[in-house]
């Protein structure tokens, strides 16, 4: 199917639905004056039509030259047609129930239901009130959400953590996501927070851009200023390697892949590529093991875990750097019992759900075990921090981003 045919096809059942869904906005604006009503009507089909264009010429628009604009277009649609969305099921629930009742009014003894007009008014107030939620929803949570920044504190008590490091302090971020960033100044006051917890050791789980590295240049120097005496550690996420744009060559990708690693270089950041690093105080041995993406799923793995752990067997304490969380069950655990703790991102908590006190819910539990905070099992532990950027949408909405601030105790 050539894209022309396609865009066709597409444009047919995108103006079916629109056309469907303003059954709802036609009700309501039928008490209008005729002008007001065609103004509403011109308005509404040209805003799709606007929106559609947009999403079809996304593809021809430069990344580098246009990633504001490609941003602005796929989250319209995207809030637009959430809303749209919640509309359509209202109608449709409605047209089913009036169908019901119609074919029930054609049995032997049955009387046909006239359309009951309050009733269809009010299913079309519903359904547009329903679809404003959340839009309005998404909205705030593109405005507010984005950049509101929580800390999150636990401390983690271990019989193997070695006297010379209890009480070290240690500062967690994960998925940066550099190329979907529109406020520098909102990303520079989350740099100045994550300094302000006075971190001993800062570390990044990964995921620094969504598809190349160039998307991070514009943000090297502001999260060159993340400090810690220990040191700031990092490693890669799935989404640091590329998989999920064409590149010319394999060469080229690999080159990004190794211009990605000299950034991290250049802020500081020393990456962990399937290797390790020791810190040794009065006599005692953390380690830090920085595993490449593995996941349990259907993401590409680039972690060999036995390489990472090779020279940490004797460590006291043993902190494993892993950005996707299903790692913990599928190799560590049952592979790795002396992992003490595992410090992921990957889900973002979906950037959607409630938490309110230990209360927690979001789409992302139905996909990962472990989707956000801190888990136990036995004497091991696994943190999943909830990401500091986001990914698509724009927003977050009550699941807002995070850096994690641990204290470990030695028991």
């Amino acid at each position: 199917m050539n894209r022309l045919l396609f865009l066709l096809i597409a444009g047919s059942i995108y103006l079916a639905f629109d056309i469907y869904v303003f059954q709802s906005v036609r009700v309501i604006i039928a008490d209008y004056s005729p002008n007001y009503r065609r103004f509403i009507t011109a308005g509404y089909f040209l805003f799709s039509a606007l929106l559609f264009v947009g999403i079809s010429l996304y593809r021809e628009l430069d990344p580098k030259q246009f990633s504001n604009l490609r941003l602005f277009i796929t989250t319209s649609f995207f809030v637009v047609l959430t809303g749209k969305i919640v509309i359509f099921l209202f109608v449709l629930i409605d047209d089913v129930r009036r169908l019901i009742t119609y074919i029930s009014g054609l049995f032997p003894g049955k009387e046909v239901e006239t359309v009951n007009t309050s009733r269809s008014e009010f299913m079309a107030k519903s359904a547009v009130i329903a679809g404003t939620l959340p839009v309005a929803a998404l909205g705030f949570g593109i405005i507010s959400g984005a950049h509101d920044y929580r800390i999150r504190k636990r401390i983690i008590h271990s019989k193997n953590l070695p006297k010379a490091f209890d009480g070290i302090r240690i500062v967690q971020i994960s998925d940066i996501h550099t190329g979907s960033f529109f406020n520098k100044t909102a990303v520079a006051g989350g740099v100045d927070l994550i300094n302000q917890q006075k971190g001993d050791i800062v570390f990044f789980t990964g995921d620094l851009v969504n598809n190349q590295s160039d998307e991070a240049k514009p943000y090297l120097d502001i999260f060159k200023k993340v400090e810690a005496p220990m040191g700031v550690y990092s490693t890669m996420g799935n989404h640091d390697y590329g998989d999920y744009r064409s590149w010319s060559s394999a060469d080229a990708k690999k080159a990004d892949i190794l211009q990605l690693h000299e950034m991290h270089r250049y802020m500081g950041w020393d990456i962990l590529l399937n290797e390790n690093r020791i810190i040794r105080e009065s006599g005692d041995e953390l380690a830090i093991l920085g595993l490449e993406n593995w996941g349990a799923g259907r993401f590409s793995k680039y972690g060999d875990m036995s390489k990472t752990y090779r020279g940490t067997e004797d460590a006291s304490f043993k902190i494993l750097l892993s950005h996707d969380p299903s790692h913990w069950d599928a190799q560590v655990r049952p592979e790795y019992g002396d992992v003490d703790l595992m410090l992921a991102g990957h889900t973002h908590g979906m950037q959607f759900g409630i938490e309110i006190g230990d209360f927690r819910w979001s789409p992302s539990q139905y996909i990962y075990k472990q989707w956000a905070d801190l888990y136990q099992e036995g004497d091991q532990y696994l943190y999943v921090n909830r990401g500091f950027g986001f990914l698509g949408y724009p927003g977050r909405v009550g699941i807002l981003p995070e850096i994690t601030v641990i204290e470990l105790k030695s028991v």
